[in-house]
C-alpha cells in the first residue's frame, strides 16, 4: 500500500504523519491487517529492535475517588465491586515492588486514587520510594497520583521519582463526556508541571469509549503536541457499576489499528499496551507486540491481567526479549533531546544541535 510505505519513510525520518494518514490508517480493512502490523513492525524494530519494555503497578490507595470519571471502577457513585483501601504502608509497596522486578519489570508504577495528592500523601510516596530503592536502587519509579499542585513534582522527582504519569485520555472536544470534576487543560497543567521538573511525561489515551476516529486522532496530536514520551495505550473495561458498562465497542483488529496510528505518530517513543489489553486484543497480543515495545506485567490497578509467567512466555515464543536494566528504552539520540526539552521547559524548541 502506498500509504503504509509513506508512514514507514516518514518515521523513519522521525516525520509525523498527516491527520489524513492517521486517520487512513484507522480506516484499512482487516484485508489489509497484517500489511498494517507489519508496517508498523518495522518502524517499531528501527528503533527498538525486538526489545520489549515491563512495567508494573503497584495500587497505593484503591477507591473511595472524589471524581466522576466514566470509565473508572473507582469513581464517585461507582457500584463496581472492587478492593477499597487506604495508602498501603512502606514496607507493603515495597514487598509488591519487589514482585514485579524479580519477574524482569524495569519501571514500577506507584498508582493512587483521588483528585490529586496532599503535601502528606506525597510525603507518604516519599516513604514509599525510598523503601522500594534500598531493595532495587535501579528501578524506575513512575507516580501516578492525580492533578498535581504547585512545587509537588520537584519534590516528586528529588525522591526518585523518574516519571509522571497523567493520562489525556481522550479528545478536548469530548472529555466532557466522560467527566464533569475536572477537564482537559487540567489534565494538560499537569503533565506540564512533571515536564517542567524535569520528569519524563507518561500520557496516553483509553479507547473504546464510544470515540470516534477523529476523536482518536486528536488526543494522539495533542499528546504529540505535549510531548509525551512514554504513550499507554488503554483500552476500555467496561466495569459493571460504571456508565461505560455497556460500551462493548473494540475488536482485536480495532486495536491493532489502533495501536499501528499511535506508533506511526510516536515512531521512536515508548508505545506502552495497557489496560485491557487481554479483554480485546486476546489471542491477537502477540501480534502487538510487533507494534508496541512495553507493556505492563501482570494485574492493572482493580482488575486481573494475565498471569506475569504467561506474559513472559508470550514475549519469548513471539521472539522478543525483555529489556535490561541497563538498556535505555528511548534510542540515545531521543532519549538526549527529550530530557533537554523537559529542562529548558515544554513547547519550547531546541537549539540546532541539542
Amino acid at each position: 500500500m502506498d500509504l503504509l510505505d509513506t508512514l514507514v519513510s516518514k518515521a523513519l525520518d522521525r516525520e509525523l504523519p498527516t491527520r489524513e494518514e492517521a486517520l487512513a490508517v484507522l480506516a484499512t480493512t482487516d484485508d489489509e491487517l497484517l500489511d498494517v502490523v507489519a508496517a508498523a513492525g518495522r518502524v517499531r524494530r528501527a528503533y527498538f529492535g525486538r526489545r520489549v519494555k515491563l512495567n508494573y503497578l503497584v495500587n497505593l490507595k484503591s477507591g473511595l475517588c472524589p471524581e466522576d470519571c466514566s470509565y473508572c471502577s473507582q469513581r464517585l457513585g461507582s457500584k463496581a465491586e472492587i478492593l477499597k483501601y487506604t495508602w498501603l504502608k512502606p514496607d507493603q509497596a515495597a514487598a509488591a515492588a519487589k514482585a514485579g522486578v524479580a519477574g524482569g519489570a524495569k519501571r514500577v508504577c506507584l498508582v493512587a486514587s483521588g483528585r490529586g495528592p496532599t503535601d502528606k500523601d506525597v510525603d507518604r510516596v516519599t516513604d514509599t520510594i525510598a523503601a522500594i530503592k534500598e531493595e532495587n536502587e535501579q528501578v524506575e519509579i513512575c507516580a501516578c497520583l492525580g492533578l498535581l499542585s504547585d512545587g509537588q513534582a520537584e519534590r516528586l522527582r528529588d525522591a526518585g521519582v523518574h516519571a509522571y504519569n497523567h493520562n489525556l485520555n481522550t479528545s478536548e472536544t469530548t472529555y466532557e463526556d466522560i467527566c464533569s470534576t475536572h477537564d482537559f487543560a487540567d489534565r494538560v497543567d499537569t503533565v506540564q508541571k512533571a515536564q517542567g521538573a524535569g520528569l519524563s511525561a507518561c500520557s496516553g489515551l483509553i479507547a473504546g469509549m464510544g470515540e470516534s476516529d477523529n476523536d482518536l486522532v486528536d488526543v494522539v496530536f495533542a499528546l504529540r503536541e505535549l510531548g509525551s514520551d512514554s504513550v499507554p495505550v488503554n483500552f476500555l473495561i467496561p466495569f459493571e457499576g460504571t456508565p461505560l458498562a455497556k460500551e462493548w465497542n473494540l475488536t482485536p483488529q480495532r486495536c491493532l489499528r489502533i495501536l499501528a496510528m499511535v506508533r506511526f505518530c510516536f515512531p521512536d517513543m515508548e508505545v506502552r499496551i495497557a489496560g485491557g489489553r487481554e479483554v480485546h486484543l486476546r489471542s491477537l497480543q502477540p501480534l502487538a507486540l510487533h507494534i508496541a515495545n512495553s507493556i505492563f506485567l501482570g494485574d492493572y490497578l482493580t482488575s486481573e491481567g494475565q498471569a506475569g509467567q504467561a506474559d513472559l512466555e508470550m514475549i519469548a515464543d513471539a521472539g522478543f526479549v525483555v529489556e535490561g536494566s541497563d538498556e535505555a528504552t528511548l534510542p540515545r539520540d531521543r532519549e538526549h533531546a527529550d530530557v533537554a526539552v523537559r529542562r529548558r521547559g515544554a513547547g519550547t524548541d531546541l537549539p540546532p544541535n541539542a
